[in-house]
Order: C-alpha cells, then structure tokens, then sequence
C-alpha cells in the first residue's frame, strides 16, 4: 500500500511541483491550499506524513502544527517543514511545536523526497523495535516496565520511566519540553517548564554511565543519542 501524504501551500505552483514529484516516488498525494483546509483533511485522511508549508494565509503552519500535535488522533504524524523562512528563530520554533525536518524554499524536489524517505524509514524502525530499545549495554523493555544497564536494572519512577521511553522511541529527534509535557505529563496547556527539568536531572542521576544517551539542545529541549 502506498504512503499517503498531504501537502500544504498557497502556492499553486510550489504545489502542483511537490505533488508531482511525490507521485513519481510512488506516493499517494492529497492537497490543501490554506491551514483549515489541511486540519480537515488530516484529521479525515490521517496520512503518513505531513509536508506543512510555514507562511499560509490567515493560519500559518506553525499553528496549524500545534494544532495537530495537541489532537491524539494526529500527534504522531510526521511533519516536515516546508518555507521560505530560513532564520533560525523559525527553525527552532518548528522543532519546538515537533516539526520532524525542515526544507528551505527554494529547494530540491531530490532533496525533499530524500528527506520524506528518511523520515518514514525511521519512524518504521521505532515501531519494528516499539516493545523493547537496546542502545549499546543500555535495555529499555516495555511490557516488563523494566531498564537495565549492562544487565544491572535501574530503578525508575513510573514517570521518570515513561520519560525515558518518550526521548528512546524518537532517538535522534530534538523534543522540545512543551512536547515532552504533553506526551509524558499529558498536560494540554503551558505550565512551568522546569518539571521537565527536574526529572530529566533525577532520571540523569540513576541512569549514571547510561546518562551519555540523553543530550541537552540549548533553547529547545532534549534528545536521546543513540
């Protein structure tokens, strides 16, 4: 079955080039022109991957990925950023709203497909591995509710634990801590964001040695490393 993906912009031409390209790489390929029509056709269609124009008329993609990401049918959809806007105020913007990758206009058809592959490659190894992680002499298992360093297990709070889980099931991805709110604490709105912080220092503490996968990404949030 062919990956669906939904692509977002104004831009008539910008447009009809990506669709094109898409369905030449084999994928099934729905439109949206404007933010609105994107939410209906991602909550209807549910697709595989979102590429999510920045700069739409009277909802911007910025917004429009918030949106998204707070809804539980589509948060985990794939979205690649797709804009004219190279500043790194907006980059880091869309990584904080859970943006997966970022393509610059004007860009490469080759490049964005490339992009679009790489994206759905890794989110089908984190579902192939969903139920237990193994990174180097560091073991997650899901079912067991259970971590272990180099056999030895690590005693975790059932938060610090679902923390943990979060960042490895996303290995490589910045998560930023609005994200890790949501998806760990399950908290809708904006609290104090040092919750995050206080238990990544905690969970950082009793994983020891095996803290070297948890990266900190300055003014974003945290990653785990493989």
């Amino acid at each position: 079955m062919k990956t669906k993906i939904l692509v977002v912009d104004d831009e008539p031409d910008a447009l009809e080039l990506v669709e094109f390209n898409l369905r030449q790489a084999g994928y099934d390929v729905s439109t949206a022109a404007d933010g609105a029509e994107a939410l209906t056709k991602a909550r209807a269609t549910v697709p595989g991957l979102i590429v999510l124009d920045l700069m739409l008329p009277e909802m911007d993609g910025l917004e429009v990925c918030k949106i998204l990401r707070r809804d539980p049918a589509t948060a985990r959809i794939p979205i690649i950023m797709l804009t004219a806007k190279a500043g790194e105020i907006d980059r880091i913007l869309g990584l904080e709203l859970g943006a997966d990758d970022y393509v610059t206009k004007p860009f490469s058809p080759r490049e964005l497909v490339l992009r679009i592959k790489n994206v759905l490659q890794r989110l089908q190894k984190e579902t192939a591995r969903r139920e237990r992680f193994t990174f180097g002499d560091l073991a997650i298992d899901l079912p067991r509710h259970e971590v272990t360093w180099r056999g030895n297990p690590i005693e975790l709070t059932a938060t610090e634990f679902r923390l943990l889980t979060v960042l490895a099931e996303r290995a490589g991805r910045v998560q930023s801590r609005d994200q890790l709110l949501r998806d760990v604490w399950h908290y809708d709105s904006l609290i104090d964001t040092r919750t995050v912080d206080t238990h990544m220092r905690r969970l950082r503490e009793k994983l020891g040695p095996a803290a070297k996968h948890l990266d900190t990404v300055r003014g974003v949030g945290y990653r785990f490393a493989e």
